[in-house]
């Protein structure tokens, strides 16, 4: 399987990222996030680059087994679709500094800029779960796929880079 990470600077060797070096908003914790989509990792190029006000970036490309997800010595919480589950899954990630969990991997889909305003409807209470998880459904979302352990980051082989002008 052939995954996309999004940055400012190649990275040939992945590290996690804790929440010391983080700003905690992440939809899966701390880590090192990738994606199958080779545009959701341009999408992420983009936003580090006006984050940073910088005017490259790099898309990292890196090879896993297809069966990923199947290994047993992986700890993988795997979510098909932004239901409910992924709902409570992401706000506790987001909204609780103290929130950790014990999943090596996490995949699931990722929050874009729509999705980020109704979480943020959600967190001030201007919306409830049923009508946060109707208007979900109706955005097409990339995937992402949290790699939060060293060992996890193991599964991970790095082929090139390219670079996003």
């Amino acid at each position: 399987m052939r995954l996309y990470h999004g940055g400012t600077a190649t990275i040939e060797k992945p590290q996690l990222l804790t929440s010391a070096i983080t700003v905690r908003t992440t939809d899966f914790g701390n880590g090192f996030y990738t994606t199958t989509s080779l545009e959701q990792a341009e999408r992420w190029v983009k936003i580090r680059r006006s984050r940073h006000q910088i005017s490259g970036g790099v898309v990292s490309i890196f090879e896993t087994e297809n069966d990923l997800f199947d290994h047993k010595e992986l700890n993988c919480l795997i979510f098909k679709s932004a239901d409910e589950q992924w709902l409570n899954f992401v706000m506790k990630n987001r909204m609780n500094m103290a929130f950790s969990h014990e999943y090596d991997v996490v995949a699931g889909p990722v929050a874009n800029d729509n999705v980020y305003v109704v979480l943020t409807l959600f967190e001030r209470g201007l919306l409830d779960v049923a009508e946060v998880l109707h208007r979900l459904k109706t955005y097409k979302l990339a995937d992402q796929i949290l790699f939060h352990t060293d060992k996890s980051l193991r599964k991970l082989t790095y082929i090139g880079s390219e670079e996003i002008p």
